[in-house]
């Protein structure tokens, strides 16, 4: 019998709360039927969706899935974010500054924090090269935190700026 981990998912979450993050990005948040397919959906349901700046979620789509598909707009160039579709595409060090910018931003999250979306990456199956997400995060992620800064999404201090890349 498969069991799928237990982890965060939007219905955990004020609705509100999400839409106000994303709209610090300027991003919008299309909160779909239960029963609905996920429009711009990478790996299907119940993975988050993404088309151009707008969000797609259900109830039961993970927390790291929606703001992984955030963080994917946020750290794009504007000419790939101009024709976003479904595959966010990008290099190997994007993926580690998306990975670290949405633990990053679910510490802006009532209810949630760092420390519970890097359990529920573990959960889900994210790999790291040291093991789990906080030991990445930690010690090994300073390339991806750099990556950041340079583009201006992060500050110095490690906030995040909501600034989309230009």
């Amino acid at each position: 019998m498969s069991h799928e981990p237990a982890v965060t998912v939007v219905a955990d979450l004020r609705y509100t709360d999400l839409v106000q993050l994303l709209s610090r990005y300027g991003l919008a948040l299309n909160l779909l039927d239960d029963d609905a397919p996920i429009t711009g959906s990478y790996w299907g349901e119940p993975e988050a969706g993404v088309v151009g700046r707008t969000l797609y979620v259900r109830r039961d789509t993970p927390l790291h899935s929606l703001l992984h598909e955030v963080c994917h707009v946020v750290c794009m160039p504007g000419r790939r974010r101009a024709t976003l579709l479904r595959d966010a595409g990008g290099d190997d060090l994007e993926e580690s500054a998306v990975c670290y910018l949405q633990i990053v931003l679910a510490g802006s999250l009532r209810g949630v924090g760092r420390g519970r979306l890097m359990h529920d990456m573990d959960a889900w199956g994210y790999s790291f090269r040291l093991g789990n997400t906080r030991a990445w995060f930690e010690s090994d992620a300073d390339d991806a935190r750099d990556w950041l800064v340079e583009r201006g999404l992060l500050g110095r201090d490690g906030a995040a700026t909501f600034a989309l890349r230009p």
